[in-house]
């Protein structure tokens, strides 16, 4: 097991609130349950591809360093990519109802349904909901979420990783929603989530720093980059991870670490070089061959 597997949950109320991180109950409660109720439809939004459902590949082949972080950064990018891309459309649609005077049910519906999704209170489409949900519905930093999903799954090789397309350490409670930890203590109920891909994998990561009150810092941060008109980075996000593990400052030192290390700054570049305008996130959120979102690892 990853080292940070367990520090990457947040706990029952036994627990310490630093343990809190990674953990939201699968809706369906099965085995292979997603973390999130997948998108609500809306016109601007197009279908899924078919790629992103595609299972984690065997890392382990790669015996060198460099052909494994490559390896391993080539299959998660696009899927990076694709899950920010999506978000950032919502993002979009829920800024043009806010500059709407009424709302149809059914747009009415779709922000009610978001706001369960990102545990936000308020009055239905009130000015509060509509603020409170522009500081949760936003893209995480490629960077960050490469990072994170390297550390934790130790560069796609873990038990969780394989046989459950977890990526990020993430817990679950109820009986059957993933894999049971070896070791695990006498009366404990957790099990380490299982997804249906990788890509539900990196959905359910960004629905929990997006969501969970354990990484306000990190959306404030958020906030602030974008007032201030700076682009999103994964060392600034970082800030906000204390409660992902134990190890606190010791943890994002290292992530920050990581990013450095390995050049993933790039990533947030590319991104950002390439979701520029509405036309450009259709175009990634929807693209039918995988190809076309890869950016050349160690570039820039």
């Amino acid at each position: 097991m990853s080292r940070n597997i367990r520090l990457a949950a947040f706990a029952l109320p036994l627990i310490a609130f630093a343990f809190w991180g990674a953990v939201h109950t699968p809706s369906n409660g099965q085995p292979g349950g997603d973390f999130y109720d997948e998108d609500v439809v809306f016109s601007e939004l197009p279908p899924l591809p078919e790629w992103a459902e595609q299972a984690l590949p065997d890392f382990s082949v790669h015996t060198e360093s460099n052909s494994k972080k490559s390896a391993f950064f080539s299959f998660l990018y696009p899927r990076v990519v694709l899950a920010n891309a999506r978000i950032a459309i919502q993002r979009g649609y829920l800024n043009s109802l806010s500059q709407q005077d009424t709302l149809t049910d059914s747009e009415t519906a779709w922000l009610e349904a978001q706001a369960k999704r990102l545990r936000v209170e308020a009055e239905p489409a009130s000015a509060e909901m509509f603020k409170r949900l522009d500081r949760k519905m936003d893209i995480i930093a490629p960077s960050l979420i490469l990072a994170q999903a390297a550390n934790e799954s130790a560069w796609g090789t873990s038990r969780f990783a394989r046989k459950g397309n977890n990526l990020f350490g993430q817990w679950c409670f109820s009986e059957g929603c993933g894999l049971v930890p070896k070791g695990r203590n006498e009366g404990a109920s957790h099990e380490v989530a299982a997804f249906s891909s990788p890509y539900q994998s990196i959905r359910g990561y960004i629905q929990n720093l997006n969501s969970h009150p354990a990484y306000k810092p990190l959306r404030d941060t958020r906030a602030t980059l974008r007032a201030q008109g700076k682009p999103l980075s994964g060392n600034a996000l970082a800030a906000g991870l204390l409660s992902y593990s134990e190890r606190g400052e010791e943890y994002v030192k290292e992530i920050r670490s990581m990013i450095d290390f390995n050049n993933l700054g790039y990533y947030d570049q590319a991104y950002r070089n390439r979701a520029g305008s509405a036309s450009e996130l259709k175009d990634l959120a929807s693209a039918e061959d995988i190809e076309l979102l890869k950016a050349n690892y160690g570039e820039g």
